[in-house]
């Protein structure tokens, strides 16, 4: 069973999280179930389409700035994620491949070319190509079925974490009884005073496929606190993407990490 310790630490998740739960047979009890089984319905409630292209209104708040803008958001599974926000006139424009981070921002005049150390910075821990996928489709950032699992009920949802954490961070995985994708999943690193949640208040289903309707992002450092919440406007699977990236000839400065 899981220890008494990482039922405090995940209380303060369900505590931060709004109690709205997701309409999708929301009367779903969850019973006790084996860890093995619960992880390998996550793993088979995978997304399984090819493209995706949404919008979403953004609010993003670091304490300094707090702001509202439109984000399309296209991914081709696997190869590309590409997003561009605006507000009235561009704001940033960004391409990840599993290789590299590509960024820039007609608004600061700034840019970014390089590894995932940008996308670090902004979350307060280490994510790959994969991870950062997972996170917009209701995914865990881990595979679950790589390591053996140990399963606790929290709130109505399957509480998966590994029977061995990591050295620096626990990492915990909220899954929904309803249709096994993630309530919530969290990434604490009590040493370095840092933690990752990421919640799923709400999924809808389009075209029969279940995504994430809200997501909300809360990375807390030791000098900083990220909050950036995603509401979709419309979402379309499987359509023909334009996923063009050119960082543009002018004056702009080298953001240096």
């Amino acid at each position: 069973m899981k220890s008494i310790k990482y039922l405090l630490v995940f209380a303060l998740v369900f505590t931060a999280c709004k109690t709205s739960k997701n309409i999708i047979d929301a009367n779903v009890v969850a019973k006790e179930m084996a860890a093995k089984k619960v992880a390998k319905k996550h793993i088979a409630a995978n997304f399984d389409k090819k493209t995706i292209d949404a919008k979403f209104k953004v609010n993003f708040n670091n304490g300094k700035t707090n702001q509202s803008i439109s984000v399309n958001l296209k991914i081709i599974k696997d190869e590309v994620i590409w997003l561009k926000g605006t507000k009235l006139i561009s704001v940033f424009k960004a391409k990840i491949t599993p290789t590299s981070v590509q960024y820039y921002s007609p608004y600061a005049k700034n840019y970014f070319e390089g590894d995932f150390s940008m996308l670090t910075k902004l979350l307060g821990v280490e994510i790959n190509f994969n991870q950062l996928q997972n996170l917009f489709l209701g995914q865990s950032l881990q595979n679950v079925k790589e390591e053996k699992q140990e399963v606790v009920i929290v709130n109505n949802s399957y509480l998966l974490s590994p029977e061995t954490q990591a050295n620096l961070f626990d990492i915990f995985f909220a899954i929904n009884p309803s249709h096994f994708k993630l309530d919530s999943q969290s990434i604490v690193n009590s040493i370095k005073n840092k933690r990752l949640d990421v919640f799923y208040p709400s999924y809808t289903i389009v075209d029969k496929v279940l995504f994430p309707s809200e997501i909300n992002i809360n990375a807390k450092q030791l000098n900083s606190n990220n909050q950036i919440d995603f509401y979709l406007k419309s979402v379309e699977f499987n359509t023909n993407l334009d996923t063009s990236f050119s960082i543009p000839n002018k004056a702009y400065k080298r953001i240096n990490l």
